[in-house]
């Protein structure tokens, strides 16, 4: 499998958007691309081309999971891993979200020091 490199960072929230690319960037050394919604996401996706999208779950307008299924709706963008972020974190909740399709779920609020050790673990896990 090939080095994660490219990540698609989704939050409606601007200050979690700003931690986490600067987690990406400046800690992990990752590209990032950052969308305020669901329907940017959809926009930028496959232009952007990513490795992985980090998607948060709870958005106005288009939540996570129906982003999800809209990207996947991309042939492009069929088979690209999606990490869900969410405050909600009960095993059937998780469950829920793993059965859309993510490849894992993390537990907001996230430690921007680890984060990008804990995204290149999931994606040597999968």
């Amino acid at each position: 499998m090939a080095a994660l490199n490219r990540i698609l960072m989704v939050d409606d929230d601007g200050d979690i958007r700003t931690i986490a690319h600067l987690s990406l960037t400046a800690v992990g050394g990752f590209t990032v691309e950052l969308c305020g919604s669901g329907a940017e996401a959809i926009q930028k996706a496959a232009p952007f081309n990513p490795d992985l999208i980090l998607l948060d779950v709870m958005m106005p307008g288009m939540d996570g999971p129906t982003t999800l299924k809209e990207l996947r709706g991309n042939p492009a963008l069929a088979q690209t891993p999606v990490v869900f972020m969410t405050a909600k974190v009960q095993p059937q909740e998780i469950a829920q979200l793993l059965a859309c399709g993510a490849m894992d779920v993390l537990a907001k609020p996230f430690d921007p020091m680890a984060l990008p050790d804990t995204l290149n673990r999931i994606w040597a896990a999968h």
